[in-house]
């Protein structure tokens, strides 16, 4: 069957050391990890939690370095076609970083912009590449998709037209605006809001469920990630905590207890 259109189904972390990345979120998340050969020479690590396959990692190319790229997860999204999605995205106000291309045996991609630079991906996996659906909230799967907005009420204009995306609660949170939930499918996936202080720049950010996340912060902390907040309850009662692993890419982790 064919990724279901407008989606999350797949992440990966570009690194500037892969292999210390890979054995800190082994260590913290409880992935297993395993190197697979590129093309050009280049290894790809996916992580799977039990049979499943959940995120990727890779080296930061050295194209990207020279643009000054970072360390950074990266979000995709699936669609049944990347070049009209593409097109779809430049004329909604998105932009286009790298226009779409194949990547052999595994599906084409091209990597998108919302309107307030916020990077995503557009995938169309190969039938056999998809990775099964879990439940929500699974240890070891991500839980939970968080938009740091340039302007929110364009930016979910925005991923609504390119991809059906609906409005679910919206959550005062007082100085720092709405918090807007989202749905894709009907079933609520993550949140939206206006970019702060602590994140000047748009960006997304994923959530990587655990069965603590007390305790996953103190194996964070202790093999070299940066805590940014929590901690913390969330409404509807999930713990979160947002971080930077050892090589400077955010991440966040949520439980549904402390």
């Amino acid at each position: 069957m064919p990724a279901p259109r407008g989606k999350f189904i797949w992440y990966d972390v570009m690194t500037s050391n892969t292999k210390a990345a890979a054995a800190f979120y082994s260590d913290v998340v409880g992935w297993d990890a395993q190197e697979h050969a590129m093309p050009d020479n280049r290894t790809y690590t996916v992580f799977s939690k039990g049979p499943a396959m959940v995120a990727g990692l890779m080296a930061i190319p050295a194209s990207s370095c020279a643009e000054g790229v970072k360390p950074c997860w990266s979000g995709y999204i699936a669609t049944d076609d990347v070049d009209a999605d593409a097109a779809r995205v430049a004329a909604a106000g998105g932009s286009i970083r790298r226009l779409p291309e194949d990547i052999p045996n595994v599906g084409r991609f091209a990597v998108a912009a919302d309107p307030g630079g916020a990077v995503f991906l557009l995938f169309k996996p190969n039938p056999s590449e998809q990775p099964k659906r879990v439940a929500p909230m699974t240890p070891g799967h991500i839980g939970w998709h968080e938009l740091y907005a340039g302007d929110l009420d364009r930016e979910f204009a925005f991923y609504s037209r390119l991809f059906g995306w609906t409005k679910d609660r919206a959550v005062d949170m007082g100085e720092m605006g709405t918090y807007q939930t989202f749905a894709t499918g009907g079933e609520p996936c993550g949140g939206m809001m206006k970019g702060c202080a602590q994140v000047p720049m748009p960006m997304w950010n994923y959530y990587i469920a655990v069965d603590s996340v007390a305790r996953a912060a103190e194996r964070a902390q202790a093999r070299g990630a940066h805590v940014l907040n929590g901690p913390m309850e969330v409404p509807g009662g999930a713990w979160i905590v947002q971080a930077r692993d050892p090589q400077g890419a955010a991440f966040a982790m949520v439980s549904a207890n402390k």
